[in-house]
């Protein structure tokens, strides 16, 4: 398709290749056929100039999003992908969940290969989202508490550049028992998290039996220990947080998020869904317009775990391999 707006300047020079073909074909009638002057000659060099000095600048980035496949099957190493984030030089970087390798996966998704595999000095307690800054930071989301039971909550700063390496502590405001005795009240789990501004966002993940709020807090993004800011919170139907992701110009947040539930009581189910977010206020991103699209099912959900905004049009989410469901990624609607 953007290719079209090139046709005017690659015309003349089709045109010209041709008369060049016939007059050796046909040496007596070729300029009935078409014109061969010196003026037509000038304008196929000027029509070809334009032509070529457009596409360089066009291409690679159209073309950039149009060599990502619907789906993209992850390799084993990635099964159990949990977070995803892309710098601002095109690297698009992975992690799996907790209880796997304290490893960083550069991934290229046109070309289905792991470019790059760093191993970091630290456990891989229960990571569970990745982010990025414009310096090109890396953080590491080590705050999965499904037992609503950790206080070593952190999150560690990666430079893949320099190799630095620091972390944030931190502990949530609200919580005083660990766990709360009443289990409807465990929403202390995270798995989403991203930079803006000068802070880290995180997004709280619910339990089935609690009541689908998801809150919003905030974490300066800089070595340190604090207690976490309580700016928001919003309830999502029967649903639970698993990712997000900013847009490359901080004005869209996507949520990955997921519910489960059983039909006529006892046949289980579930639904998989982005909630994009826009037109939101500073950084209170709950006070924004939501928009809910579905994501790829297999009989039943898959288990998306993670979100990132490819370009400004283009969004990828990855779902875990469980057992038949392979690990994937996949470009999804906005």
């Amino acid at each position: 398709m953007f290719l079209r707006g090139f046709y005017p300047h690659l015309m003349p020079f089709c045109n010209y290749a041709r008369s060049k073909r016939l007059k050796r074909r046909y040496p007596d009638g070729v300029n009935a056929v078409l014109p061969t002057s010196p003026l037509y000659y000038r304008m196929y060099k000027t029509h070809l100039f334009h032509a070529l000095l457009l596409l360089s600048f066009v291409a690679p980035f159209d073309l950039q999003a149009q060599h990502l496949r619907r789906r993209t099957r992850l390799p084993d190493n990635l099964k159990e992908i949990s977070g995803m984030t892309r710098l601002p030089n095109g690297d698009l970087w992975m992690l799996n969940d907790g209880g796997n390798a304290p490893q960083l996966f550069r991934f290229d998704p046109a070309q289905d290969t792991i470019l790059e595999t760093l191993t970091l000095p630290v456990p891989n307690r229960d990571w569970e989202d990745l982010s990025s800054d414009p310096a090109g930071n890396l953080y590491i989301g080590d705050f999965g508490n499904n037992l609503n039971n950790r206080r070593d909550l952190c999150i560690f700063r990666y430079q893949p550049a320099t190799g630095a390496f620091d972390s944030i502590l931190f502990s949530y405001p609200d919580q005083k028992e660990f766990p709360p005795k009443n289990e409807r009240e465990w929403n202390f789990d995270c798995e989403a998290m991203v930079f803006f501004g000068d802070s880290l966002h995180l997004f709280s993940k619910n339990r089935f039996k609690g009541n689908f709020v998801t809150k919003h807090y905030v974490v300066p993004a800089r070595p340190g220990r604090y207690v976490a800011e309580l700016r928001d919170s919003i309830r999502l139907n029967k649903r639970v947080v698993t990712g997000a992701a900013l847009s490359p110009d901080g004005k869209s947040l996507a949520l990955t998020a997921y519910m489960l539930g059983f039909k006529w009581g006892f046949l289980p189910f579930t639904k998989a869904s982005t909630f994009y977010v826009s037109a939101f206020d500073d950084n209170r991103f709950f006070s924004g317009k939501i928009k809910r699209v579905r994501l790829p099912k297999f009989l039943i959900a898959r288990q998306f775990e993670s979100v990132v905004a490819w370009d400004k049009n283009c969004w990828l989410a990855a779902n875990e391999g469980i057992g038949p469901q392979r690990a994937a990624l996949w470009r999804i609607k906005k």
